[in-house]
C-alpha cells in the first residue's frame, strides 16, 4: 500500500462502539483505562458518546495497547470477540436484525463495515452450492493480525447467534493462524468440525441454502429505515474526509457539472487511479456525482429556485429527466420537496 493510500486508510472515520466494548473488555480483565488509550487521543468521555467518530489509526493505536497489555495470548481476542453483539452497533445492528434474509444481513454488514468493529475488509462469494466468506487483513498491522481475526470470528459468531437465535450455519471454516489447543473454541462457536489452521487466508465455507432463510425479526419498514440511517452516517463521513470528500469539493465547485475525465485531471490523477481510489472508500464516482448533485438540488429548492431553473443549473436536458433523477433520491417529486422546505435555512453541502 503506498504512503497516500496509507494515509487515506488510516483516517478513514469510525464509529467509537468497537473500540468502547474493546475498553470495557479489557477494563474487565483488569487494565486501567489510562493505560489502555495512552496515545490514542481518545478520551474516556469519548467512550460514553455513542455519536462520537475516531479514526482507524486511532483505534488501532488503542487495540494495540490491549494486545500489549494482554501479553498476545491466543484466545485474548476470542475472549474480547464474545462480548460484541449487534445492538452494540446501533443502527448498523438494528438494520441487519430486521433484514428480511440472512444473506441481506451480511451484504448490509459488509457494505457499512465502517459502523462496526472490524479493522478487515470482508467479501461474501457463492461457489455453487457453497458461499464464501472471506477475510482480506491487508488493513491490518501484522502484529496485531491474530488478536483482530480472533475477535473478529467470535464476534460474527456471537452476532449471528443474537439475530437468528442459532449458531451461524458453517461446514468448513480455513483460519490464518497457527493451531493452538484454545482454538477448539473456533469449532464450537461456529458450529463446524472441519477446521483448517495455518492458510493463507481466512475463509467461512457454509451451504448457500442457509444464506436464503428468512430473518426471525424481520421488518421491510424497519429494515429500510436503518439501512438509511446507515447510509446516512457513512455519506457524513465520506463529506469529511478521504478522496470522495474531494471530488465532492470539486463537483460543488463546478455546479455538479463535470464529468469523470475533468474532476481527475483537477486532482492530477488518471480516470483508472481516481475510479480505484473510491473503490477502496467503498464507493463509485457516479455515487458519489449523484449524491452531490442531489444535495445542490436539495440547496437550490430550498433557497427558492423554479424546478426549471434548478435542471438548467445542473445541466439536465429537460425538466423530466431532472424530476425523474430527484424522485429516485427522495422519493418525491422537486415540486413536492420545494413546496415542503422552501424557506428553510440552508446547509452549505
Amino acid at each position: 500500500m503506498n504512503d497516500a493510500r496509507t494515509s487515506e486508510e488510516s483516517g478513514r472515520l469510525r464509529s467509537i462502539s468497537g473500540a468502547a466494548l474493546l475498553v470495557e473488555y479489557a477494563v474487565s480483565r483488569g487494565l486501567p483505562v489510562s493505560s489502555l488509550l495512552s496515545g490514542s487521543g481518545i478520551s474516556e468521555n469519548q467512550l460514553q458518546d455513542h455519536s462520537t467518530e475516531i479514526t482507524l489509526a486511532q483505534e488501532i493505536a488503542l487495540t494495540r495497547n490491549v494486545v500489549g497489555a494482554l501479553d498476545d495470548e491466543p484466545g485474548m481476542g476470542l475472549m474480547a470477540g464474545l462480548t460484541c453483539h449487534a445492538p452494540n452497533f446501533g443502527v448498523l445492528g438494528f438494520a441487519a436484525m430486521s433484514s428480511p434474509t440472512l444473506r441481506r444481513a451480511a451484504e448490509i454488514v459488509l457494505q457499512y463495515a465502517d459502523l462496526s468493529f472490524t479493522f478487515a475488509h470482508h467479501t461474501l462469494e457463492d461457489h455453487g452450492q457453497e458461499f464464501w466468506f472471506i477475510r482480506d487483513d491487508s488493513a491490518v498491522p501484522a502484529d496485531l493480525h491474530r488478536f483482530v481475526l480472533e475477535r473478529d470470528f467470535a464476534a460474527i459468531a456471537t452476532v449471528t447467534q443474537d439475530v437468528l437465535g442459532s449458531r451461524l450455519p458453517m461446514v468448513r471454516a480455513e483460519i490464518a493462524v497457527e493451531p493452538h489447543p484454545i482454538y477448539e473454541m473456533f469449532g464450537t462457536l461456529l458450529g463446524v468440525d472441519k477446521l483448517v489452521f495455518g492458510t493463507e487466508r481466512s475463509v467461512l465455507i457454509g451451504n448457500s441454502s442457509a444464506l436464503d432463510q428468512p430473518m426471525p425479526q424481520s421488518n421491510p419498514v424497519t429494515a429500510r429505515y436503518y439501512e438509511r440511517q446507515c447510509s446516512d452516517l457513512i455519506q457524513q463521513r465520506r463529506n469529511r474526509t478521504g478522496l470522495s470528500g474531494r471530488v465532492r469539493e470539486l463537483l460543488i465547485r463546478h455546479g455538479g457539472v463535470a464529468d469523470q475525465a475533468h474532476i481527475a485531471a483537477d486532482l492530477d490523477v488518471s480516470v483508472r487511479t481516481l475510479r480505484r481510489r473510491l473503490a477502496s472508500e467503498g464507493t463509485t464516482f457516479r455515487e458519489v456525482s449523484n449524491e452531490t448533485v442531489g444535495l445542490l438540488a436539495e440547496e437550490m429548492l430550498i433557497a427558492g429556485l423554479t424546478v426549471e431553473h434548478a435542471a438548467e443549473r445542473l445541466g439536465y436536458s429537460s425538466v423530466s429527466a431532472f424530476t425523474s433523477a430527484f424522485r429516485s433520491w427522495r422519493g418525491q417529486s422537486p415540486g413536492q420537496f420545494a413546496r415542503a422546505h422552501r424557506g428553510r435555512a440552508t446547509v452549505r453541502v
